[in-house]
């Protein structure tokens, strides 16, 4: 049996630096401040200068580096990119000890407090906290440091809820500062807010585009096409900063405040206010870029195309999707299923040409629709441009289409009677007209005509009287006049030409169109006026 042999293996002095007197220590510093004001720079200041300057008289530490932090949060740790610098230098085995001021310097979240604490000391890394004279690495300094922790988070909550308070405040008072992050708005040189001339020409042209029934993609390409900057100066728009000036209420002049709030000081998750906290409206505060009857067509406008039905059944959104390219798209229907229209390309022997089908039949065959029929663009924009012309050129009918379109945009009632009346007056005076053609050609009973002439003349003259008290109360809304003033420069401008790219003036007049597999369309407007016109 041989005899026991035992060989020392020396510790690895790199392991045994905090024990070894004679070890040099790589020291670094962390400092933070967590606002930009100027007693905090200069805090910020002294700390960089008093750490670099222990570091460098302390024979026994090397200087690594100094990690500072300005104007940032203490309660969230990814915030902090110098702190985050500063774990992945301990990770790589470049630290030996942190130096820094206080707890509340380290981290205001007890969670990351504690975390980063004992992920260093798993390194054999120390922190040493000034003020309360801890150090992490002894082992009765955790139970102090989890202590000064929640001391800390709960003065940042302080903090934060007196802000929210002071904020609130300032809401209810209704002297909250207008925020300049939207086109259209600078301070003035009294320190209110005032118009920006060419900028609220941009922001007015973006609502005249989403009434005239263009899509958010093509306001999009509008305005990088034209070169038109963004508030920020960027040559590209983003989708969702043209929706979002669709639904500012500030350019109509008010103000709708804490529409969003902070979940909690730690987290500082940021919500959608839907009723959790209250919500302060301030009316009138500055001056209006959009009128407030604009604003509230487009929102309608808004409202109307996220609701769009689903047509096509290889949809898996369960929505419709709204297209701008085309009115016909949301207005063309087959005659036989009821299914909307499509538009296509058909090529053949080099030529292409665009027609519109049956959805049902695209996707089905015949299945479900056996008699729709595919038409030619072309001839389909002659035909719905003959029905057009058509009904602009009958003031009755127009009449009775404005009428219900005011009322759609409006909800007032009493524009509904306006297209009635003048209709009724129509019918009656035509009627007056043929029983004095009869009176004059009869021979026989002449005043049984003259009685019905009587009657019918004073039934006009009562409506006329109704006609005249009904306009008084529309020439007295505002809203109304507005809406019937667009619509009467929309037709003036029509001219002599139409083609189905004027999407703005479908929009308005048409209800629906019907494709009928007879080679003919229908044409329903609003206000129930039908007109038929051959393919």
């Amino acid at each position: 049996m041989q005899a026991k042999l035992v060989t020392k293996i020396e510790a690895n002095p790199l392991l045994t630096k905090h024990t070894n007197e004679n070890a040099l220590l790589r020291v670094a510093a962390y400092c933070r401040v967590s606002t930009d004001s100027e007693d905090q720079i200069e805090s910020y200041k002294a700390q960089v200068a008093h750490y670099s300057e222990a570091i460098a008289k302390n024979p026994r530490w090397r200087f690594v580096d100094i990690y500072a932090d300005e104007g940032i949060t203490g309660t969230q740790d990814k915030k902090r990119k110098n702190f985050m610098r500063m774990i992945r230098d301990c990770n790589k085995g470049k630290i030996d000890l942190i130096l820094t001021k206080s707890v509340a310097r380290f981290a205001r979240n007890t969670v990351d407090s504690l975390k980063y604490v004992r992920q260093l000391k798993a390194l054999g890394i120390g922190v040493f906290f000034e003020e309360q004279n801890l150090d992490s690495l002894k082992t009765d300094s955790e139970m102090l440091i989890g202590f000064h922790s929640v001391m800390a988070q709960a003065e940042s909550e302080n903090i934060s809820a007196n802000v929210r308070w002071g904020i609130q405040q300032r809401m209810k008072s209704g002297t909250f500062a207008f925020r300049y992050n939207i086109l259209g708005y600078r301070k003035g040189t009294d320190g209110q807010p005032e118009i920006v001339p060419e900028e609220a020409e941009i922001v007015r042209k973006i609502y005249e585009l989403f009434l005239f029934g263009n899509s958010i993609d093509q306001i999009k390409a509008y305005l990088e096409e034209n070169k038109i900057k963004t508030v920020k100066g960027k040559s590209v728009w983003e989708k969702h900063a043209i929706r979002n000036m669709l639904t500012n209420e500030r350019y109509t002049a008010d103000m709708l405040l804490q529409k969003t709030f902070t979940e909690n000081p730690i987290s500082k998750k940021v919500k959608k206010n839907r009723g959790e906290m209250a919500k302060y409206l301030i009316l009138n505060n500055h001056p209006a870029i959009i009128d407030k009857d604009t604003f509230k067509f487009v929102q309608m406008e808004i409202a109307k195309r996220s609701n769009k039905r689903v047509t096509s059944d290889l949809s898996v959104t369960g929505k419709g999707k709204y297209s701008g390219k085309c009115a016909l798209t949301d207005l063309l229907v087959c005659g036989e299923c009821g299914s909307p229209y499509r538009r296509r390309t058909w090529a053949k022997n080099g030529k292409s040409k665009k027609v519109w089908r049956c959805l049902s039949r695209l996707e089905h065959g015949t299945e479900f629709c056996k008699h729709s029929i595919s038409v030619d663009e072309t001839r389909l924009n002659d035909a719905v441009h003959r029905a057009m012309r058509k009904v602009t050129g009958q003031r009755d009918a127009l009449n009775l289409i404005l009428s219900e379109l005011s009322y759609a945009a409006t909800g007032d009632d009493k524009v509904l009677d306006v297209g009635a009346i003048e209709q009724e007056i129509a019918n009656l005076t035509e009627t007056s007209k043929r029983n004095i053609e009869l009176m004059a050609s009869t021979e026989g009973d002449k005043e049984r005509y003259m009685t019905e002439i009587v009657n019918i003349n004073q039934k006009i003259i009562a409506l006329r009287g109704e006609l005249e008290r009904v306009k008084a109360v529309i020439a007295s809304s505002e809203k109304v006049n507005v809406e019937i003033e667009r619509l009467n420069r929309l037709f003036e401008n029509m001219g002599d030409t139409f083609n189905l790219t004027d999407e703005m003036i479908l929009r308005r007049m048409v209800e629906y169109i019907r494709v009928m597999s007879e080679g003919k369309i229908i044409v329903v407007f609003k206000g129930g006026m039908i007109v038929e016109e051959n393919l």
